[in-house]
């Protein structure tokens, strides 16, 4: 049997008037400061955590360079993505 997940709370957060009558401005339909304030910070913790794995592999590649020795110059990947632009629009009028 699964049982449901317990939930916690967030601390509460003091703003200046303005900023919640701004908030409360943009809110749409059926929605509720605290859903907007929720759906806020889902939305920050996933950039945030893109973020860290796109400095993450970038690390890892700037590594795999040191130790390797070989990279792709940004001109050797425009050219390659130029190429398959130019091939996905052949295909595409075929």
């Amino acid at each position: 049997m699964k049982t449901a997940a317990k939930t916690a709370t967030i601390p509460s957060l003091r703003v200046e008037p303005e900023l919640r009558a701004a908030a409360e401005s943009v809110l749409k339909e059926g929605e509720t400061l605290s859903g907007l304030v929720e759906d806020s910070l889902r939305r920050q913790v996933h950039i945030r955590k893109s973020q860290a794995e796109f400095i993450a592999r970038g690390l890892a590649a700037r590594e795999e360079i040191e130790r390797t020795g070989f990279y792709y110059s940004s001109e050797d990947v425009l050219d390659m993505m130029r190429r398959k632009l130019a091939e996905a629009r052949a295909a595409k009028e075929k």
